[in-house]
């Protein structure tokens, strides 16, 4: 049978959880997560776990934060004065904005605090800090 090399392009249902065992992701109900093998389209973890499977095969692949979303970088963390902001973006703990880099480039923010004063915006990814768990079964190379 053949055997996943870096460079296939393959097809995986996966579950993704958290180490409480809450689930933050999943291909369930949906078409199989498709990419290339080693092309940098998933985080490292994961992307690592998938030579040398069969189609067919299924695994639990434990992913620590370093080679998934990295560590919280405190750096990432903005306080920013509240009249700076538009009074029609919404401004509840957990929102999920959009502010725009230097760049030009969108950048995605979560409000984490807020007071009469001040905006506090975190521009980590949602799962940064985390070591994450996939069950995963390769369903096709492509």
């Amino acid at each position: 049978m053949t055997t996943v090399k870096t460079g296939d392009t393959v097809r995986i249902h996966y579950t993704g959880t958290l180490t409480d065992g809450s689930r933050f992701d999943s291909s369930e109900g949906r078409d199989p997560l498709e990419f290339t093998v080693g092309a940098g389209q998933i985080i490292p973890g994961l992307d690592g776990a998938i030579p040398g499977m069969e189609v067919g095969e299924e695994k639990t692949v434990e992913v620590p934060c370093d080679e998934a979303y990295g560590p919280v970088n405190p750096e990432a963390r903005q306080a920013i004065p509240r009249e700076g902001i538009p009074d029609d973006i919404p401004l509840e703990i957990g929102s999920r904005l959009q502010m725009q880099a230097p760049d030009g480039q969108a950048v995605p923010v979560t409000v984490v605090a807020a007071d009469d004063a001040t905006v506090t915006l975190d521009a980590n990814h949602p799962l940064a800090g985390q070591d994450l768990t996939f069950a995963i079964a390769l369903v096709e190379i492509v």
